[in-house]
């Protein structure tokens, strides 16, 4: 059974997104490792993701690991980030020639039981434990189509500038952004704050 996840979990990079969605049930970002440190739009998603369900931090256990945490914590606050971390173990993961710099386990290499063990440490000491599910009246796949933003005609162009409208990352994928809508929106509040109301029929 998946880890649920109530706050958004910030991952380095996709191998690391790809592992942990296999043992938690919950938003998964990444930072595209330092790009976050001159990503503005990536800044304001991180500040509003942390805002409206806190964030759970686990970085690599080398400097850089420790550098994107430490700028991603003064980013967003310290109270809204519970810090999850994994030992530093030597190695190096199956996909890469040669170990990094330090030699050590990325968290795409960390054992299962390590991963969900840093993760539930880093939630026994939230202050608001309780899981908050995501709204009733969710965001979903279907609703992408309906707006023209997912599997139709230019439907790459419109998500660009749908999400150029709400001031998010035109790089999210369909999956990233289905979490992130539910994170900071109903779809009440969505369709009315775009003045979206009539989109998916006038976009069938």
């Amino acid at each position: 059974m998946k880890l649920q996840l109530s706050r958004a979990l910030v991952v380095e990079g996709k191998y690391d997104a790809a592992r942990l969605t296999n043992l938690v049930d919950g938003t998964i970002l990444t930072t595209d490792g330092f790009a976050i440190f001159k990503d503005r739009a990536m800044q304001e998603l991180f500040k509003r993701v942390a805002r409206a369900q806190g964030l759970i931090v686990l970085t690599d256990s080398d400097a850089a690991g420790f550098r994107i945490r430490h700028f991603l914590t003064g980013l967003v606050g310290a109270q809204n980030v519970l810090q999850a971390y994994v030992p530093a173990l030597p190695g190096k993961e199956p996909r890469k020639a040669e170990p990094g710099r330090e030699g050590l386990l990325g968290v795409e290499g960390i054992a299962d039981d390590l991963l969900i063990r840093a993760l539930q440490d880093a939630l026994a000491g939230a202050p608001d434990h309780a899981d908050r599910p995501l709204p009733e009246d969710k965001i979903t796949y279907t609703d992408l189509y309906e707006w023209g933003l997912s599997g139709g005609p230019n439907a790459a162009e419109k998500r660009r500038a749908f999400l150029k409208t709400l001031g998010l990352p035109p790089r999210l994928s369909k999956k990233e952004l289905v979490r992130v809508l539910n994170t900071l929106y109903t779809r009440e509040s969505l369709l009315h704050s775009l003045g979206l109301a009539g989109l998916p029929e006038e976009q069938a």
